[in-house]
């Protein structure tokens, strides 16, 4: 249903209809149309109303009566005698149509076989881990064996033969809502130093409540053990939301550590002030000293770990080895998820801009474009839940050499990204239907291995002779 809720909007209309009656019919397109009497409650992109409740029905047939009579109870007044018969048609077809790219993602049901095929790959999942929970983050240790974490708390170390053994000494998490133990990253130098770093929601009383943040803990693996315990990084103010502590790990090329976190919920606050550490991506030295050169380290009361600000809640975050840039993706809320090149010093405008809507299904901001604020590479509607990237390297997956992978929690696939100088140009679902892909690494081996969750799996994707 197409809302409108202001009392402005019926001086609107009065004025709209004396423009429409002085026009020629017709003269307006059905997208102009939208752009002009609709975008400003339901957001710029009509593709964002798959994600709408619909409360009078999403039928054409339903459409032209909401746009001719209107729900004025609700805010919604009628346009009838604004538009022409054949425009409120149009529009109603305008917006059918854009329902329908909705289908894609609609798996009915779930594969009969462990083989899957794609545009010029076919693959076999090998299933590695199985027994987890909620699989988060993964680590390929030099021998070949793999560190996961689970959101649960665990840290499980994995041999070659597949078995896995409990890690002692982690951190103490918040496992509640989207919180627990997080990603998980070995130093660059990891054959040296034995160093991992996890990120997590630390926690603390305060006031009687509980309140928690994003945190980072660096450690020494010895065996199957953890020592020499440091906490390098917490995210302030900590707060008493349980969602949106972004909480991805990314060394570059020079070695400095990138830390991604949410906004935790409070995006009138947190993602446009650099007065706290919430909804911005931060870069450290190893032992979580702030670099020098951090693009607001003069910048008075700003937070001087904060490298890009602007963000929602990135919960995938690579570096493209080929170009040594950074690129993360976030959730956004209904729709507008977004891939994102980082930039130093950059702004990519949550909640300013945004191509997706509220969960009650108004628009956020009649924004998607501002001065100073950068664009996504990409932006999803509806929403796919992006969680975990990487980029396909090596001469294992021919086929897919150089593209981005990212997982899906909300439709349950594993997203392939096809980039051409450095812009995503086509995209293609890959293991539909498997479960929430929670990450999705390349091992060191040269194979990808995808973490699905509840029950939590980790499987490697083993090609498969055309």
């Amino acid at each position: 249903m197409l809302k409108y809720t202001t009392s402005a909007a019926f001086v609107a209309v009065f004025f709209l209809s004396s423009f429409f009656l002085r026009r020629e019919p017709n003269a307006e397109t059905a997208e102009k149309n939208y752009q002009t009497y609709c975008a400003s409650c339901h957001g710029a992109k009509v593709e964002a109303f798959v994600d709408r409740k619909w409360k009078h029905g999403q039928a054409k047939a339903d459409l032209v009566k909401s746009i001719t009579e209107g729900y004025p109870d609700f805010g919604m007044p009628a346009w009838k005698e604004v538009l022409k018969e054949k425009e409120i048609e149009e529009l109603a077809d305008l917006i059918v149509v854009s329902l329908k790219t909705v289908d894609q993602y609609k798996f009915t049901s779930k594969p009969t076989s462990n083989v899957f095929s794609s545009e010029g790959m076919t693959v076999k999942l090998d299933t590695v881990v199985q027994g987890l929970s909620s699989p988060w983050g993964m680590a390929f240790l030099p021998n070949g064996e793999m560190l996961v974490t689970d959101r649960t708390g665990e840290i499980y170390r994995v041999n070659k033969t597949r078995q896995k053994t409990k890690v002692t000494g982690g951190p103490s998490v918040l496992a509640e809502g989207q919180g627990g133990l997080l990603d998980v990253e070995l130093h660059p130098d990891f054959a040296q130093n034995q160093f991992v770093y996890f990120s997590y929601s630390a926690f603390k009383t305060e006031g009687g409540q509980t309140l928690s943040t994003t945190a980072i803990m660096r450690a020494k693996l010895v065996g199957n053990a953890l020592t020499e315990q440091k906490v390098i990084f917490e995210a302030l103010p900590y707060a008493k939301t349980r969602h949106h502590y972004g909480s991805r790990l990314e060394f570059d090329q020079q070695g400095y550590l990138y830390v991604s976190v949410g906004d935790r919920g409070n995006h009138a606050e947190n993602p446009q002030s650099l007065t706290n550490d919430c909804g911005k991506v931060h870069r450290l030295h190893d032992d979580g000293r702030v670099p020098a050169d951090n693009p607001f380290v003069n910048e008075k009361n700003a937070r001087t770990s904060v490298y890009s600000y602007g963000h929602r809640n990135p919960q995938g975050m690579v570096l493209n080895a080929a170009t040594g840039e950074l690129w993360t993706h976030e959730h956004g809320p209904r729709g507008g998820d977004e891939v994102n090149i980082i930039k130093k010093g950059s702004n990519y405008g949550w909640p300013v801009i945004t191509y997706g809507i509220n969960y009650d299904g108004k628009p956020m901001t009649e924004l998607t474009a501002k001065e100073g604020m950068e664009q996504p590479n990409l932006y999803w509607i509806p929403s796919i839940g992006p969680s975990g990237a990487t980029f396909v390297t090596g001469t294992t997956y021919p086929a897919w050499k150089d593209n981005l992978m990212v997982g899906s929690l909300r439709f349950g696939y594993l997203n392939r990204c096809v980039v051409k100088d450095n812009k995503i140009v086509k995209q293609e679902n890959l293991l539909q239907n498997l479960g929430r892909v929670r990450g999705v690494e390349m091992g060191k081996d040269g194979y990808l291995y995808v973490a699905v969750e509840t029950p939590g799996y980790i499987f490697r994707l083993m090609p498969v002779s055309q």
